[in-house]
């Protein structure tokens, strides 16, 4: 069993490093043909490789959407097969994080919550593993306030770690509505970059396709690459109007790191992306977006 796992990560890993290599062949040709057909200089970085990135060129035909992101088959089952998430919380739990957990239990449909207890995360990911489980959610705190959110995508990765921030829970909010557990409609607002299509497919994976008379929405909109988690219920008034209820809760969630593997090889998997808060441009940069 364990070789097994072993070679399909490796496996895994190669697939990954061949999409890296043609995405990074198929910008050139992209930056090559637009140079040529606009008359420009043929960019620097390019002059050594441009007339073999030009022969390339000629057998490419026209149509298709390039290098698929999803050639490693992290998703591909999603929207064929409803994921199956494991909710759990860092070790001893203050009664505010595990009322929190309990919270973001709710959102998700077909989820469970598990105490964490002594385990550690190598037999929690096994665990969730030999279920069947398909992605693994932690939620951390500091002092009685959950600041951290994990979401592990299960066999292989890829693992998004998030900070949180601004967290309001369902019980703090006057007036709250009831809460349905109809599967939620999404909407990814301001997510266009490549990363922000990489976390949005991480984060929309995550819930099972909604009927098309859900009165559930799930928004995560991306504002200065602050993620902002809002949960509604709507009703028609009457042909016009609609009225809406946000049934929390509501909290801003950060990206910091994507790994390319799972929480029990977190020391040795490759990083996909990192922030770097303490770089000159840091300030001005904008990850998640295209401005």
């Amino acid at each position: 069993m364990l070789r097994r796992q072993a070679r399909l990560r490796r496996e895994y890993l190669y697939r990954k490093a061949q999409e890296d290599q043609l995405r990074s062949v198929e910008e050139k040709k992209l930056k090559l043909r637009s140079a040529l057909d606009d008359n420009k200089l043929i960019p620097t970085e390019l002059r050594r490789e441009a007339l073999e990135l030009q022969k390339a060129i000629e057998y490419d035909d026209q149509g298709g959407e390039g290098v698929s992101s999803q050639m490693d088959d992290e998703y591909k089952w999603a929207g064929v097969e409803d994921p199956k998430i494991m909710i759990t919380s860092s070790r001893d739990p203050s009664s505010k994080l595990k009322q929190f957990v309990k919270e973001v239990k709710l959102i998700f449909p077909n989820s469970q919550r598990m105490n964490r207890g002594k385990h550690d995360i190598e037999a929690l990911v096994m665990a969730c593993k030999a279920n069947g489980v398909t992605d693994l959610l932690i939620v951390h705190e500091h002092r009685g306030v959950p600041d951290g959110l994990i979401v592990c995508h299960l066999p292989f990765g890829p693992t998004a770690y998030f900070t949180l921030s601004n967290v309001v829970m369902r019980h703090d909010i006057p007036r709250i509505g009831t809460m349905s557990e109809a599967h939620p409609h999404l909407v990814l607002h301001n997510l266009s970059s490549r990363l922000g299509q990489r976390v949005s497919s991480i984060l929309k994976y995550l819930f099972p396709v909604p009927k098309e008379d859900s009165k559930r929405v799930i928004t995560f909109a991306n504002q200065d690459d602050y993620i902002s988690f809002r949960h509604h219920v709507y009703k028609k008034v009457d042909h016009k109007n609609v009225e809406l209820s946000e049934v929390g809760p509501r909290f801003e969630m950060k990206l910091y790191q994507i790994k390319l593997g799972t929480l029990e090889n977190e020391k040795t998997s490759e990083t996909e992306w990192c922030w770097h808060p303490y770089t000159n441009t840091a300030k001005k940069k904008r990850y998640l977006s295209i401005e």
